[in-house]
């Protein structure tokens, strides 16, 4: 997975930098039921540990629960449809 600021990503798109880079290493699923997770901040000046920490915890429950994940399908499938305002929400967040 790969994280970059919004303003980044209008500008530039997917030529984007990114500041925050998370890989999954699956090797143990299946004979352990383990993965290990990597996470590398590229930019420290635009991300602290502690943020990258919270949007690898946030991104995480969005694909492990069943509620959360519909947003995600929705944001890949129905882009049209999806609100960003809906994952502020469901986040707790205030969205103005």
């Amino acid at each position: 997975m790969i994280f970059t600021g919004l303003e980044d990503y209008k500008a530039r798109g997917t030529q984007a930098a990114p500041y925050f880079t998370v890989t999954y290493y699956k090797e143990f699923a299946e004979s352990k039921g383990l993965v290990l997770v990597r996470g590398d901040i590229v930019f420290t000046s635009k991300l602290s540990d502690e943020e990258a920490t919270w949007l690898l915890e946030t991104t995480q429950s969005f694909y492990l629960n069943d509620s959360r994940y519909k947003l995600v399908e929705q944001f890949n499938k129905e882009t049209s449809e999806f609100e960003f305002k809906d994952v502020l929400r469901t986040l707790e967040m205030p969205s103005g």
